[in-house]
């Protein structure tokens, strides 16, 4: 199974979301092409209310252990409850461009040009 078809049923299977999102954005980042390896989720379950938001971000990364631990480099979190999300205007915001830490590193533009597993 794909790694952002994983996340996708394990958060549908854990969270009674109306809203779940997840996107790949591993392709915004110093890594190979059809990588999976940067993610942002966007999420709205009652099971947030009166959670901070810390609390939201661990109880995903409980479930989303085995990810964390091995492909999942990144992982964008935007989780809101029913109320909030209208608050918001039913959209979470745009990811920020990568920094690009290893971007002017020649032994990982060697590697990208190889293809491989960074």
């Amino acid at each position: 199974m794909k790694v952002q078809q994983a996340i996708e049923t394990k958060l549908a299977e854990a969270f009674d979301a109306s809203v779940l999102s997840v996107e790949n954005e591993s392709h915004m980042h110093s890594v190979p092409p059809n990588s999976e390896t940067h993610f942002k989720v966007t999420m709205v379950s009652p099971a947030f209310e009166g959670q901070m938001k810390v609390r939201r971000h661990q109880a995903i990364y409980q479930v989303l252990a085995d990810e964390m631990a091995g492909p999942v480099h990144a992982l964008a979190l935007h989780l809101y409850t029913p109320e909030e999300w209208r608050e918001s205007g039913q959209a979470s915001p745009d990811s920020p461009g990568c920094m690009g830490g290893s971007k002017g590193d020649e032994s990982m533009a060697a590697k990208l040009k190889q293809g491989d597993d960074v």
